[in-house]
Formats: structure tokens, C-alpha cells, sequence
């Protein structure tokens, strides 16, 4: 089987790896969680460990309470300022939130958890500019990996692309293996009620999906290689299935 190398300035970076976590909401809320508990392994191991910047422009909803990782008291505030700000207090960390959405801040991995294409479009515009790794120095301001979550009401993929234009260290992204641009998208609009919010997506799909992708990042920097860079998840079937490298 084809295994992925992990770029050794991952393996033992001369800064915190820095990572831009792109949407907050169902699975990204899931993921900022998952990411600290990333940091504390990491820090463990002797490693620098990641620091995060948190991307959204949304504010909390009642619908969203319960399905996503806000309370009551969340409500009306912006949900990377709310998540981030009790991250760091019940980590001690000091990640950053951006109450807006992402604008191409340089960052060694993306990490999208949007609803919509366009976005993810953007990010593949950045992703695929050739000079983002063409830069004989590499720091915490190279963009190497770009991994995506995506699902509807229960199923999902997430997918890890690299930026490595070398087809032995190169990964294919979201927008390699799908055309996004033929996506004729359906806007569902807001919830009015956590209810309602569950008709579109399952209670589990989020979680399932965060801990299951942010493994894929767990395994590139504890481990140094992959052998799948990806995965698909059907809580229906209860089937996982993962995407060679």
C-alpha cells in the first residue's frame, strides 16, 4: 500500500504549527475540541504543539444549542468568539478568533468545516496557487495541507489534499476528487428550532465525523506517514470506509 510522508517541518516545526479552522458550527465546533486535545498529545510528546485561529461569521441561534457545542448563554454571540474564548480558558491556550470569514491568512494546514461550496472554492483557489510551496524557506506562514468535512443528514467525507506538486508527496484535495463547481447547492436557510435543525443533520454525524477526520491529522503528525488520507462515513449503514493514499 502507498503511504503519505508527513513534511518533516511538521515532524519538528521551528514554530507552533499554525492552523486556520475555517466554520465553527455543527462539525467545526466538534474539531476546535478535538484540535486541543490534538495540542495537549502533542505537547506531551515533546512536540511545539499547533495554535489555532478560528474563522466564522455566524452568530449562535437558539436551534443551534444542543447540536452544535453552544449553550443557552451563547446566544447572539459570534461562534468563533464564544468557542474560542472557552477553549482558552479551559485549556489555558491563547488561540485566536477571527469573527469573520477566512481571507487567505497564511497557516501550514486549513481546516474547512463550512456548509457551502463557495467557500470552499475560495480555499481551493489559495490552496492551488503554485506559489504558496515554492519558497525555499519553510515556516509556520507555508500552507501545506488543506483537510475538508463535509456531510449532509448522515453521511460524510473528510479529506486531507497536500500542497506538494511531486506526485509522490502529493495528496489530492476535496476539489481534485470532486468537481464542487457543478454542486447545484440547496438553500436550506437558518433553523428556527433544534428540531428542525435535526431534520437536516443527525445528532451524531458531526461528532462521528470530527473525531474520525482530526485522527487522519493525529496519525500525519504522531506518525510521520498515512496510508489513507482520507475516509467515507455512513451512520445509516454504520459503514466507515477510507481513501487510500
Amino acid at each position: 500500500m502507498k503511504k503519505h510522508i508527513t513534511h518533516p517541518y511538521l515532524l519538528n516545526p521551528t514554530h507552533l504549527i499554525t492552523a486556520a479552522l475555517v466554520g465553527v458550527g455543527g462539525t467545526g465546533s466538534q474539531v476546535l475540541s478535538s484540535l486541543a486535545r490534538i495540542n495537549k498529545g502533542l505537547q506531551g510528546l515533546g512536540h511545539p504543539g499547533i495554535h489555532v485561529t478560528v474563522y466564522d461569521h455566524d452568530e449562535v441561534s437558539e436551534s443551534n444549542v444542543g447540536r452544535q457545542m453552544f449553550s443557552p448563554a451563547d446566544i447572539g454571540v459570534n461562534k468563533a468568539i464564544s468557542s474560542v474564548t472557552r477553549l482558552n480558558r479551559f485549556f489555558g491556550y491563547d488561540w485566536r478568533a477571527a469573527p469573520h470569514e477566512y481571507r487567505g491568512e497564511p497557516v501550514n494546514i486549513i481546516i474547512s468545516c463550512t456548509d457551502n461550496v463557495k467557500s470552499r472554492m475560495y480555499i481551493s483557489q489559495i490552496f492551488n496557487d503554485d506559489k504558496q510551496f515554492a519558497r525555499n524557506h519553510i515556516d509556520h506562514h507555508t500552507l501545506m495541507y488543506w483537510l475538508d468535512f463535509g456531510n449532509t443528514r448522515n453521511i460524510g467525507q473528510v479529506i486531507l489534499g497536500s500542497v506538494f506538486k511531486d506526485k509522490k508527496h502529493r495528496l489530492k484535495s476535496v476539489t481534485h476528487l470532486f468537481d464542487l463547481s457543478r454542486v447545484n447547492e440547496e438553500d436550506q436557510g437558518p433553523s428556527c428550532s433544534l428540531a428542525e435543525a435535526l431534520q437536516k443533520q443527525d445528532l451524531f454525524i458531526n461528532s462521528t465525523l470530527a473525531n474520525l477526520g482530526c485522527n487522519i491529522l493525529w496519525k500525519l503528525i504522531t506518525q510521520g506517514q498515512l496510508d489513507h488520507h482520507g475516509l467515507y462515513l455512513n451512520l445509516e449503514t454504520m459503514n466507515v470506509r477510507g481513501i487510500p493514499v
